[in-house]
């Protein structure tokens, strides 16, 4: 069984389905392209700080009830609605406005990470924001707004009924591209270190560079997940780079050694 998607609404891209699986495709005979460090335990977007946003979070307690009960290797969905006040901070600066909150049961790492995040400003002047969490071992998660204390979303997380996927190991960045058909295919890393366009198209038999045409639009599928939920990005590829066609999702932002290994891989600015 896959690990399952949750939406929940608060009002203060290699598919995630509303109520359905959100698990990663079968790959026999696959290559991982990386083997990126172990997941920090807690490590925010790396874009420029909002000024209003105080340097340090203020102390925490845990609420003694609410939130929901999650197993490992699921994922949900946190919507919100966040008033800065002018001006309205980007996706990657209010996801620095966020704390999350760890309680893992043995006393080490952390319990669930943010895959990605999208959202827009509203006709109100706030800021609507979506937040992909999957979480990753069993104790408590929480995201807190810094500046309010505000718990936007908390969960009991428990050790998964049966086993949804493998271990999540923290190592293991998988990609895959979608034709011009949306179909998908797995991308072979083995021995690709420097352009994402040396790697193999696995079904093809051939490499990305002659599959994907010069200043073409492709769908990009990364996996690197405890519950197996795609992150999809849509690029140009323009020579021996690519660029991204759209500034959103926010990708990876709590694992920015798997960004990074992204980055270089697609020949993305750093800026």
């Amino acid at each position: 069984m896959n690990g399952r998607c949750y939406l929940l609404t608060l009002g203060c891209g290699i598919v995630i389905g509303l109520g359905s699986s959100c698990g990663k495709p079968q790959s026999a005979g696959r290559a991982d392209f990386a083997e990126p460090q172990a997941p920090p335990r807690a490590v925010l977007a790396t874009a420029a700080p909002v000024a209003a946003i105080p340097p340090e979070p203020p102390a925490f307690t845990w609420p003694a009830e609410g939130g929901t009960t999650m197993e490992v290797a699921e994922a949900v969905m946190v919507t919100v609605e966040l008033d800065f006040g002018p001006p309205i901070p980007s996706i990657a600066e209010a996801l620095q406005a966020v704390d999350r909150r760890y309680q893992p049961d043995d006393g080490a790492g952390r319990t669930f990470a943010i895959l990605d995040a999208y959202g827009e400003p509203t006709a109100t002047g706030k800021l609507h924001i979506s937040m992909h969490v999957s979480t990753e071992k069993p104790g408590r998660g929480a995201l807190v707004l810094r500046r309010t204390g505000a718990v936007l979303w908390q969960a009991r997380i428990i050790p998964a009924t049966l086993p949804k996927h493998p271990v999540f190991t923290g190592k293991n960045l998988d990609m895959m591209i979608a034709d011009e058909h949306g179909n998908e295919h797995w991308l072979n890393g083995a021995g690709v270190s420097e352009s994402i366009l040396d790697a193999a198209v696995r079904d093809r038999g051939v490499l990305l560079r002659e599959f994907w045409p010069e200043g073409a639009e492709r769908q990009l599928t990364f996996f690197y997940s405890a519950c197996g939920c795609p992150v999809k990005v849509l690029c140009r590829r323009t020579g021996n780079r690519t660029q991204r066609t759209k500034e959103l999702p926010v990708i990876f932002p709590d694992d920015p050694d798997v960004v990074a290994v992204i980055h270089r891989l697609l020949g993305w600015s750093k800026s």
